[in-house]
């Protein structure tokens, strides 16, 4: 489950209404999908996009979306540091990053225009809408490991725009989750 995290405000949020509700007035959506457990071990790609038929119709009829696939990383992908190097940085999209985490787990760190940074730590059912146009930069946790559907407005996906702001440089990718919180958290 998706845990947000406001470092300079040292305050953790894990309820996921508690979550929807802080990332509302960003733009930001997130949901809690059960049932990612009817996969097999390593699914292919078409397993996902097939067990998941569903939803990603759903979401598609909502927001506009044409295509979808899948992003399967792990440690020994090919070009991993150059890959995760593109999106470490700050840089906003013109359309909507929607992602739906079947494996693994990540971190998105927003910056939006009147308010503090914040991360966004997603793990396996986690859904989530980054609108176009939201300053962010993307980390995998420690295990480097992360298997998301992935929905497109424009058939050719997305190109990061780059804000050399340098803001992303005074955060750390560290991944959370509920075990490493301190109680007074939960």
């Amino acid at each position: 489950m998706a845990t947000v995290t406001l470092r300079d405000e040292q305050r953790v949020l894990a309820d996921a209404a508690e979550i929807s509700d802080f990332l509302a007035p960003f733009g930001i959506w997130y949901r809690r999908f059960e049932g990612t457990d009817a996969l097999p071990e390593n699914p292919s790609d078409q397993e996902i996009l097939d067990a998941y038929a569903e939803p990603i119709e759903q979401l598609k009829a909502e927001g506009g979306y044409v295509t979808a696939d899948v992003i399967n990383v792990k440690p020994e992908t090919p070009g991993l540091d150059a890959m995760l190097n593109k999106f470490s940085r700050e840089h906003y999209h013109d359309e909507d990053e929607v992602r739906f985490i079947v494996h693994g787990r990540g971190l998105f760190h927003i910056h939006p225009p009147e308010g503090p940074v914040f991360s966004i730590e997603v793990a396996k059912g986690d859904m989530i809408r980054v609108p176009r146009g939201t300053h962010h930069w993307f980390d995998l946790c420690a295990d480097r490991t992360i298997r998301a559907v992935r929905l497109f407005q424009d058939v050719s996906g997305w190109t990061p725009h780059y804000t050399e702001s340098g803001v992303d440089a005074g955060y750390q990718p560290l991944c959370f989750g509920p075990s490493y919180l301190p109680a007074a958290s939960l």
